[in-house]
């Protein structure tokens, strides 16, 4: 029920989404279980006034609404789902905090780095300077715009009573746009399985007044557990369970950057700097086609060497030529072994002469 119940605008949003399609449907489902019990009633075999008419095969109206009901739903369905889908994206940016609330123009959302470990949540706060693990703070009110990755599984970064449910991927960043406008606590978990301590993958979320909120990010810095270095986030990135909240008073410029380019270890090259190398050589975008769409080679791509082949279906037959026949058999097969009623291949021995104690081949043939 904590879905039915939101805190913030876009999960808000989500759940009048999931009534309005519940209810939709219930235009079907309800009369089709009271006409159920009507039919039963009414035609029920001690009923003297029922009526049977065993050449009834059709009926123009039954069809119409038969077709015409559902069709109805599903185009409404389909209506609210397009419209729903572009404006909850959570790549994009909030037009608005709450109902009738627009978002002043030029409003900088607060950033927050997520990143999904084994079997915990760690929360960077790149502007303030702190980190938390297993402990999301937000002012209410705010716009919120998450940047999240993983550091070995896929997970997903869901809260139900702020927003959706979004993947958070090993080497890959996504986005979330959110906003908090109830203070109280409340809790988030991943919803991807990811092993042994998935069921206790889960963070605090606290929603907090505007004002309070830079008096949590002074006490994080203050009550915090030093700096989250390369090699603090090393020892943190191992598998564990059941981790309480921790804080960290200051945080390494550019970890996230590091964590996502998988080069958070020492002389472990990133994922970014490979590629611009291998640009600089001359090999081009591992996702660049040539044509700078930024997708994979296809098939209309032109090969690296060469021209493009032509395929064998497009060839003429001088260009096809002969090979060598190698369905042939290796060795001249038996005679009488194509031939049916051929009296050899009943007398096996023919072909694998084998004399039986006491017997010759004459007697049994």
């Amino acid at each position: 029920m904590v879905v039915m119940n939101p805190t913030g605008d876009v999960a808000v949003q989500q759940r009048n989404l999931i009534l309005f399609a519940f209810g939709v449907m219930l235009l079907i489902i309800v009369p089709v279980m009271i006409l159920t019990v009507v039919f039963a009633w009414r035609y029920r075999q001690s009923n003297p006034n029922k009526v049977y008419d065993p050449n009834f095969d059709h009926s123009t109206t039954l069809e119409l609404v038969i077709w015409s009901c559902p069709l109805l739903i599903i185009i409404a369905l389909s209506a609210v789902t397009w419209t729903s889908t572009h404006l909850l994206d959570p790549f994009r940016p909030l037009e608005r905090i709450g109902p009738g609330r627009p978002i002043a123009p030029n409003t900088k959302p607060l950033d927050i780095q997520v990143v999904a470990l084994d079997w915990k949540w760690l929360f960077i706060y790149p502007e303030q300077g702190i980190a938390t693990v297993n402990e999301l703070a937000l002012p209410v009110d705010v716009p919120v715009r998450f940047t999240i990755t993983s550091s070995d599984q896929f997970n997903t970064f869901y809260a139900p009573t702020l927003a959706g449910m979004i993947y958070a991927m090993p080497g890959m960043r996504s986005t979330l746009h959110a906003v908090l406008n109830e203070p109280g606590q409340s809790w988030g978990y991943s919803g991807n399985y990811t092993g042994q301590g998935y069921s206790h993958m889960r963070f605090k979320l606290l929603g907090m007044a505007p004002a309070d909120f830079p008096r949590w990010v002074e006490q994080a810095k203050v009550a915090g557990q030093g700096t989250l270095t390369p090699a603090s986030y090393t020892t943190l990135a191992k598998p564990s369970e059941r981790v309480p909240v921790m804080r960290f008073a200051a945080v390494t410029p550019g970890l996230f950057d590091r964590v996502l380019n998988r080069c958070v270890e020492p002389g472990r090259p990133c994922l970014a700097d490979v590629m611009r190398q291998d640009m600089a050589r001359g090999g081009g975008h591992p996702h660049d086609n040539g044509l700078g769409s930024g997708m994979a080679p296809g098939r209309s791509a032109p090969p690296i060497h060469g021209d493009k082949p032509t395929p064998a279906l497009e060839k003429s037959n001088a260009e096809k030529a002969t090979g060598p026949n190698v369905t042939k058999p290796a060795q001249p097969r038996t005679p009488g072994q194509l031939k049916p009623g051929d009296p050899r291949n009943r007398d096996m021995s023919a072909v694998h002469p084998f004399v039986a104690p006491g017997a010759t081949r004459a007697g049994r043939a």
